[in-house]
């Protein structure tokens, strides 16, 4: 998994270093390689940065959903690459969040053509990519103004009995709401599959209630998660993704 990270690093900062002065942050590059590779990417100089998100839309100013948040915003080089756009004319922008809860969002742009050589050995390496990726807490991502509620999965097994922490909303994300604490507690929130196979998981977490983006699993279905509490086992269920995205 490290070498993996590390060439999908490495591939980034190679196309950072052809990048010119203005794709520092706020601003960025969006590269079309190849049919149908988009590969987003930045220089950071910024300071205290906690999230950056990229988000796409098929309108320059609206209609904006993420569609990725780094796992490391603080990386001098970073990026994305973007293999399952509905067409390389889409538009792309940046939310930057960073201490005291201020975030900015970039201008929109279209990828412009961009030229690789030995393209194919890059491209076979990032199919078989399994990156990391976590969308953490609530900021505008979306233009929708609808408030989520809770919902029980219409497949529903019998004998089924929702988290109280870990559950689905109406909006087909995730929904966090740890319990309320007298004292800080360590929580960490394990992710798989319907499988059993380890997905990710979230650490260090700063919010009691919080929401987790859905693009983040990738598929519908039925996913597994295990709650700990100073490594503790607190809970050990599972929700169920409606087939919406």
């Amino acid at each position: 998994m490290t070498k993996k990270i590390f060439f999908f690093i490495s591939f980034i900062c190679c196309c950072c270093k052809i990048s010119r002065a203005q794709d520092t942050l706020p601003n960025f590059s969006a590269n079309l390689i190849g049919k149908d590779r988009i590969i987003i990417s930045w220089t950071n100089t910024l300071a205290n940065v906690k999230q950056i998100s990229v988000q796409r839309s098929y309108d320059s100013t609206h209609g904006f959903k993420t569609i990725l948040t780094v796992l490391d915003p603080a990386l001098p080089q970073n990026g994305f690459a973007d293999m399952t756009a509905p067409t390389t004319k889409m538009f792309y922008r940046l939310y930057i969040l960073q201490e005291k809860g201020l975030y900015q969002f970039s201008l929109s742009k279209r990828p412009d053509t961009f030229a690789v050589k030995n393209m194919k050995a890059v491209t076979d390496s990032m199919k078989k990519l399994n990156p990391f990726i976590v969308n953490l807490g609530k900021f505008p991502s979306t233009d929708s103004t609808t408030s989520p509620k809770s919902i029980t999965p219409k497949n529903m097994p019998p004998g089924y009995i929702p988290s109280l922490y870990v559950f689905t909303f109406r909006d087909g994300n995730v929904k966090i709401d740890l319990p309320k604490d007298e004292k800080p507690k360590k929580y960490v929130i394990k992710f798989y599959d319907a499988a059993d196979n380890f997905l990710f998981e979230l650490k260090d977490i700063k919010e009691q209630n919080f929401t987790l983006d859905k693009a983040n699993f990738f598929h519908a279905g039925w996913f597994h998660f295990e709650l700990y509490n100073d490594e503790k086992l607190v809970e050990k269920n599972k929700f169920y993704l409606e087939k919406d995205f």
